[in-house]
């Protein structure tokens, strides 16, 4: 039996086929486009950016061929605030930041699912590569059916109420050919259309010169940890942890190894610099966080220890990952103090505060984290 699906269409052939799987089978469909932008006269420059009005003409097109309403929806005020400001924030503070998790968390599975649900709407479709199933304690977020288009690690932010009103229709597509092909035999022009990348707001992929047009430049030293200066910079916030190119440093490392950043001091205008193996980590951790489905105490994962700060468990085994294309990594995690703490099995390279770590178990999305802190592994060592 169908219910009422809201279709978001961001005009891509991802969204385009999800929306025609769901009049396929069944459902009342009504398409939606997201404004996100303030220009609303931008125009798409080859695949990078999205959301522009070039985008939600396509989409329409797209609509109008499946003889489904579409509307579009002006979300540019709760996006710049929630999602751009967000990153200027973010990257002020000397953290990393991932805008498509926030986006997702606050506009696309929060601000449109609010506003559907307020409308009638049953569900939200998406053209987002994960599966969502129903697991002895109620839904689950799983990944795709095929791990190199996955995207459940951006959708790692949905919460248990919102996972019981998500639909991705191309969760068991086994690839991105097979999707464009569907969308050529349904005669959609989008079937040819690249895949929009870099972040959507600085389609030109310039984050370093976006960031200085708001945050300002302020030269400052380049440092080692043992506070030797080896070169400047225009800004602290156009660096991030495990960044190599960019440095300009005047002074090579003894050893002639490149260097990375090590650290980012906002405050002091200060960024820091070393070795590769430096930046390895053994655990990380962060207090703003969430479960997607059941909690693992809830799941039979972990032994209840809730303590002052509220929820807590013991440790559990699981799998680790920082980033929407890194492999993910053996861990165990628990939550304690208010934090979720995922201690690493190996040592992990490049991890940025700011940055989101979600945790699985299998194909099952437990939940995630935005990182706080980390802990070296050298460190680790040398104080062992």
């Amino acid at each position: 039996m169908g219910v009422k699906v809201l279709a978001a269409m961001s005009g891509g052939v991802d969204s385009a086929v999800a929306a025609a799987r769901a009049v396929e089978a069944g459902h009342e469909v009504v398409g939606v486009h997201l404004a996100l932008s303030r220009m609303p006269g931008t125009l798409r420059t080859g695949s990078r950016g999205c959301c522009t009005i070039e985008d939600s003409m396509d989409a329409r097109r797209v609509a109008d061929m499946l003889e489904i309403p579409f509307y579009v929806w002006d979300f540019s005020e709760r996006f710049a605030q929630d999602v751009v400001q967000d990153f200027i924030d973010e990257y002020s503070e000397g953290r990393t930041p991932n805008p498509c998790m926030r986006c997702n968390q606050h506009i696309k599975f929060q601000a449109v699912l609010e506003r559907g649900l307020a409308l009638g709407f049953d569900a939200i479709a998406t053209g987002h590569y994960a599966s969502v199933v129903e697991g002895p304690q109620g839904k689950e977020l799983h990944r795709a059916a095929t791990w190199a288009k996955d995207q459940s690690y951006v959708l790692g932010v949905l919460t248990t109420e919102q996972l019981e009103h998500c639909y991705f229709p191309l969760a068991t597509t086994p690839s991105k050919d097979e999707v464009r092909a569907e969308a050529a035999e349904r005669g959609f022009f989008v079937a040819a259309k690249p895949d929009s990348h870099d972040i959507c707001f600085i389609p030109d992929g310039d984050t370093r010169g976006w960031l200085a047009e708001r945050v300002g430049e302020q030269q400052g030293p380049v440092l080692t940890s043992e506070g030797e200066v080896v070169g400047s910079h225009q800004g602290a916030h156009a660096y991030t942890v495990g960044q190599r190119k960019g440095l300009q440093l005047g002074f090579p490392a003894a050893d002639g190894k490149p260097r990375y950043v090590l650290e980012v001091r906002p405050k002091t205008n200060e960024v820091i610099v070393g070795p590769k193996e430096a930046l390895a980590i053994s655990e990380l951790a962060g207090s703003v966080m969430s479960f997607a489905g059941a909690d693992p105490v809830r799941s039979g994962l972990a032994e209840d220890a809730s303590d002052e700060h509220g929820f807590g468990c013991e440790p559990f085994s699981c799998h680790v990952q920082v980033r929407a294309h890194a492999d993910p990594v053996a861990a165990s995690a628990r939550v304690s103090g208010g934090e979720l703490v995922v201690s690493l099995l190996e040592p992990l390279l490049g991890v940025a505060p700011g940055q989101s770590a979600v945790i699985y178990g299998g194909t099952r999305v437990l939940g995630q984290c935005t990182i706080d802190r980390t802990v070296s592994a050298l460190q680790e060592v040398s104080s062992g």
